[in-house]
Protein backbone atom coordinates (compact mmCIF):
# COMPACT_ATOMS: atom_id res chain seq x y z
CA UNK A 1 0.00 0.00 0.00
CA UNK A 2 1.10 3.23 -1.37
CA UNK A 3 2.13 6.30 1.47
CA UNK A 4 1.74 8.71 -0.96
CA UNK A 5 -1.90 10.44 -1.97
CA UNK A 6 -3.45 11.54 -5.06
CA UNK A 7 -1.95 14.98 -4.72
CA UNK A 8 1.94 13.40 -4.76
CA UNK A 9 2.29 13.81 -0.96
CA UNK A 10 3.45 11.86 1.73
CA UNK A 11 1.11 10.07 4.11
CA UNK A 12 0.56 7.54 7.22
CA UNK A 13 -0.98 4.58 6.44
CA UNK A 14 -2.97 3.29 9.77
CA UNK A 15 -2.26 -0.56 9.99
CA UNK A 16 -1.75 -3.77 12.54
CA UNK A 17 1.77 -5.07 13.75
CA UNK A 18 3.62 -7.49 11.59
CA UNK A 19 4.54 -10.72 13.28
CA UNK A 20 8.10 -9.12 13.86
CA UNK A 21 6.47 -6.14 16.36
CA UNK A 22 4.23 -8.68 18.42
CA UNK A 23 5.71 -9.37 21.94
CA UNK A 24 4.62 -12.64 23.86
CA UNK A 25 3.10 -11.29 27.12
CA UNK A 26 2.49 -7.38 25.35
CA UNK A 27 -1.12 -6.48 26.48
CA UNK A 28 -3.69 -4.22 23.87
CA UNK A 29 -6.34 -2.21 25.77
CA UNK A 30 -8.37 -1.04 22.58
CA UNK A 31 -10.14 1.88 23.30
CA UNK A 32 -12.52 3.19 22.39
CA UNK A 33 -15.44 0.30 23.81
CA UNK A 34 -18.65 -0.18 22.10
CA UNK A 35 -21.64 0.02 24.53
CA UNK A 36 -24.34 -2.43 23.57
CA UNK A 37 -27.32 -1.19 22.03
CA UNK A 38 -30.75 -3.11 21.32
CA UNK A 39 -30.77 -2.11 17.98
CA UNK A 40 -27.08 -4.05 17.81
CA UNK A 41 -28.80 -7.29 19.24
CA UNK A 42 -32.21 -7.01 17.36
CA UNK A 43 -30.05 -6.81 13.99
CA UNK A 44 -27.35 -9.16 14.49
CA UNK A 45 -29.56 -12.15 15.98
CA UNK A 46 -31.97 -11.18 12.84
CA UNK A 47 -29.13 -11.01 10.37
CA UNK A 48 -27.57 -14.39 11.86
CA UNK A 49 -30.76 -15.84 12.05
CA UNK A 50 -30.88 -16.32 15.71
CA UNK A 51 -34.46 -16.51 16.91
CA UNK A 52 -33.32 -16.85 20.34
CA UNK A 53 -36.39 -15.35 22.57
CA UNK A 54 -33.44 -14.26 25.43
CA UNK A 55 -32.63 -11.48 22.65
CA UNK A 56 -35.72 -10.52 20.96
CA UNK A 57 -38.47 -11.48 23.36
CA UNK A 58 -38.49 -8.77 26.57
CA UNK A 59 -41.69 -10.20 28.26
CA UNK A 60 -40.09 -13.85 27.87
CA UNK A 61 -36.69 -12.59 29.18
CA UNK A 62 -38.10 -10.87 31.98
CA UNK A 63 -39.47 -14.56 33.26
CA UNK A 64 -35.72 -15.78 32.87
CA UNK A 65 -33.26 -15.44 35.64
CA UNK A 66 -31.20 -12.62 34.13
CA UNK A 67 -35.11 -10.66 34.10
CA UNK A 68 -33.46 -9.19 31.25
CA UNK A 69 -32.69 -9.56 27.19
CA UNK A 70 -29.36 -10.85 26.92
CA UNK A 71 -26.88 -9.03 24.20
CA UNK A 72 -26.09 -12.09 21.51
CA UNK A 73 -23.07 -13.84 22.30
CA UNK A 74 -22.29 -14.02 19.13
CA UNK A 75 -22.37 -10.25 18.96
CA UNK A 76 -20.29 -9.88 22.05
CA UNK A 77 -17.21 -12.25 20.54
CA UNK A 78 -17.21 -10.37 16.90
CA UNK A 79 -16.90 -6.93 18.44
CA UNK A 80 -14.37 -8.59 20.84
CA UNK A 81 -12.49 -9.44 17.75
CA UNK A 82 -13.29 -6.32 15.20
CA UNK A 83 -12.51 -4.12 18.24
CA UNK A 84 -8.50 -5.77 18.18
CA UNK A 85 -8.65 -5.46 14.38
CA UNK A 86 -7.08 -1.43 13.66
CA UNK A 87 -4.56 -2.11 16.19
CA UNK A 88 -3.20 -5.69 15.67
CA UNK A 89 -4.10 -7.59 12.39
CA UNK A 90 -5.37 -4.29 9.58
CA UNK A 91 -3.43 -5.02 6.74
CA UNK A 92 -0.89 -7.37 8.55
CA UNK A 93 -3.28 -10.49 8.78
CA UNK A 94 -2.81 -13.41 6.05
CA UNK A 95 -5.94 -15.25 8.11
CA UNK A 96 -7.82 -16.50 10.79
CA UNK A 97 -6.80 -19.96 11.52
CA UNK A 98 -9.33 -20.80 14.27
CA UNK A 99 -11.17 -19.30 17.33
CA UNK A 100 -11.08 -21.54 20.91
CA UNK A 101 -11.79 -21.89 24.63
CA UNK A 102 -14.36 -19.39 24.28
CA UNK A 103 -16.67 -18.19 27.51
CA UNK A 104 -19.05 -16.23 28.42
CA UNK A 105 -18.42 -15.95 32.38
CA UNK A 106 -21.20 -13.18 33.11
CA UNK A 107 -23.80 -11.73 30.67
CA UNK A 108 -23.95 -8.38 28.78
CA UNK A 109 -27.24 -6.48 28.40
CA UNK A 110 -28.04 -3.71 26.44
CA UNK A 111 -27.05 -0.42 27.56
CA UNK A 112 -23.32 -1.97 29.11
CA UNK A 113 -20.47 -0.93 27.29
CA UNK A 114 -17.83 -3.75 26.64
CA UNK A 115 -13.85 -2.88 26.41
CA UNK A 116 -11.31 -5.64 24.96
CA UNK A 117 -8.19 -6.30 25.80
CA UNK A 118 -5.93 -8.82 23.29
CA UNK A 119 -2.68 -10.38 25.19
CA UNK A 120 0.08 -11.69 22.65
CA UNK A 121 0.27 -15.51 24.63
CA UNK A 122 2.28 -17.17 21.96
CA UNK A 123 4.14 -17.15 18.71
CA UNK A 124 5.97 -19.12 16.08
CA UNK A 125 7.40 -18.77 12.57
CA UNK A 126 5.53 -20.73 10.09
CA UNK A 127 7.03 -24.08 8.62
CA UNK A 128 5.37 -24.11 5.13
CA UNK A 129 4.85 -20.67 4.71
CA UNK A 130 8.24 -18.28 4.07
CA UNK A 131 7.45 -14.53 5.17
CA UNK A 132 4.23 -15.11 7.63
CA UNK A 133 4.51 -16.55 11.47
CA UNK A 134 1.58 -17.71 13.75
CA UNK A 135 0.51 -15.24 16.47
CA UNK A 136 -1.60 -17.03 19.32
CA UNK A 137 -3.98 -13.98 21.03
CA UNK A 138 -5.99 -14.01 24.07
CA UNK A 139 -9.00 -11.44 23.79
CA UNK A 140 -11.35 -10.38 27.15
CA UNK A 141 -14.07 -8.40 27.25
CA UNK A 142 -15.41 -6.66 30.38
CA UNK A 143 -18.22 -4.35 31.36
CA UNK A 144 -18.34 -0.78 32.28
CA UNK A 145 -17.75 -2.47 36.14
CA UNK A 146 -14.80 -4.35 34.91
CA UNK A 147 -16.53 -8.21 34.85
CA UNK A 148 -15.29 -10.49 32.23
CA UNK A 149 -18.46 -10.97 30.40
CA UNK A 150 -16.39 -12.98 27.36
CA UNK A 151 -13.06 -14.91 26.76
CA UNK A 152 -11.17 -16.48 23.67
CA UNK A 153 -8.57 -17.72 21.98
CA UNK A 154 -7.74 -16.90 18.55
CA UNK A 155 -4.80 -18.04 16.59
CA UNK A 156 -4.00 -15.49 13.43
CA UNK A 157 -1.19 -15.94 10.52
CA UNK A 158 0.19 -12.79 10.52
CA UNK A 159 2.65 -11.18 7.93
CA UNK A 160 6.40 -10.36 8.91
CA UNK A 161 7.62 -6.82 8.19
CA UNK A 162 8.56 -6.36 4.97
CA UNK A 163 12.15 -6.13 5.42
CA UNK A 164 12.42 -9.33 7.62
CA UNK A 165 10.33 -11.76 4.89
CA UNK A 166 13.37 -13.47 3.76
CA UNK A 167 15.48 -13.78 7.65
CA UNK A 168 14.21 -16.28 10.05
Amino acid sequence: MSNVDDDGAEGIVQRGLYYDELDVGARYLHRPGRTATEADNVLFSSLTMNAQALHLDAAYAQTQPFGQRLMNSMWTLSTMVGASVTQITQGTLVAQLGLSDISFPAPLFHGDTLYTETEVVDKRLSASRPGQGIVTLRHTGRNQRGEIVAVATRVALMWRAPDRKDSA
